[in-house]
């Protein structure tokens, strides 16, 4: 095996904020960056979180958690799809949260809509801050089916 496989990253997701790619293939498995609910050709730099705006310095003037779920499991969905794996075949989800207490009611009811067929194995941890001003990241590793 070689020290490097193949990496990926898509137009379609948010940019990441480091030297690092989407995913990588190894084997028959996909290895998901931490994954944020940033929009779409955002970066670090822009405002592009849903559901969160921000004055000139930088406190919450709206926060809507909610939309930061869609937004960050829609992200996953796009560079699982652009790395020739599906939902379906996530088999671990490592959920990071910044406020557990807030938070997670609202993300445990939303991620069981977005995993009722599909369930894999799921750990979730609360972490003091994430890298941009986000409240939710997934790491994840799927499988990829044989072509």
């Amino acid at each position: 095996m070689t020290s490097q496989s193949p990496s990926i990253s898509s137009e379609q997701a948010p940019k990441p904020i480091g030297l690092y790619p989407h995913a990588r293939k190894a084997g028959n498995l996909l290895f998901l960056s931490g994954v944020g609910p940033r929009i779409a050709g955002s970066d670090a730099s822009d405002s592009g979180v849903p559901g969160l705006t921000t004055d000139n310095n930088g406190n919450f003037v709206s926060f809507d958690f909610e939309a930061q779920c869609h937004s960050v499991f829609n992200n996953v969905r796009t560079i699982l799809e652009a790395s020739g794996s599906k939902w379906e075949n996530l088999v671990d989800v490592t959920v990071f949260l910044v406020d557990m207490k807030r938070d997670f009611q609202t993300y445990n009811r939303i991620y069981a809509e977005y995993f009722k067929e599909a369930q894999p194995c799921r750990t979730t941890v609360e972490v003091n801050s994430l890298p941009t001003p986000i409240a939710i990241e997934l790491k994840c590793i799927a499988l990829i089916e044989s072509q």
